[in-house]
């Protein structure tokens, strides 16, 4: 497939450019794309995604903390589609899909997210994403420090009992296949997908 990669030079980027490459994805200009990827900033993503919508090529968004709404409305409007997921790495789909399951039993919560100290958004998108879906209002503690990548624990408390369900991507390497995955079927979903569990078959009501 014909791409784009913006934030090529970026911490992900760099990683996923031979990524996508060695899986036999080509890198071209927008007008001669047939999907964007972008890893870029909460201030730059809106406006690299509003771009290539205006152009009719469909576009799977890594960045957070930009306004979902207003791109989900352009989609829809330019009935291009677009995904974004907030973790993608297939084992932090799994460790909110578990941590959906136990809040079912085990409703008392705290999130504790922990990334490298150049990550912009804080609380991390999958950490809202994670607390959306637990209900109730949980905390969530952010960390910034060199040395991390990407880490997340949900730590449930019960009588005389605790829960701890973590993930760690220690190795930015752990995003691709969730990328690629999305690269691949993201032109079948008009308006905007958030998340990879209708990728991936799970519920993401479940629990």
């Amino acid at each position: 497939m014909k791409l784009v990669l913006n934030g090529r030079g970026g911490k992900v980027g760099h990683v996923l450019a031979p990524a996508l490459e060695e899986a036999g994805h080509e890198f071209v200009e927008l007008d001669d794309a047939e999907a964007m990827v972008d890893f870029t900033a909460p201030d730059a993503v809106e406006e690299n995604v509003r771009a290539a919508i205006e152009r009719g090529v469909p576009c799977v968004i890594g960045t957070t903390g930009f306004d979902y709404g207003r791109v989900d409305a352009l989609a829809r409007e330019r009935a291009v589609a677009c995904f974004h997921a907030p973790n993608f790495a297939l084992g932090a789909v799994l460790m909110m899909q578990f941590a959906r399951e136990a809040a079912a039993h085990l409703p008392r919560a705290e999130i504790i997210e922990l990334h490298n100290e150049a990550k912009q958004d804080a609380p991390s998108g999958t950490a809202r994403a994670t607390a959306e879906a637990l209900g109730g209002d949980p905390a969530i503690h952010s960390v910034r420090l060199p040395g991390l990548v990407a880490h997340q624990e949900v730590l449930f408390g019960g009588d005389g009992e605790t829960l701890t369900i973590r993930h760690d991507s220690t190795n930015r390497v752990s995003f691709m296949p969730g990328v690629l995955l999305a690269v691949k079927a993201v032109a079948s979903r008009p308006g905007l997908t958030v998340g990879l569990e209708p990728l991936l078959g799970l519920d993401p009501a479940a629990g």
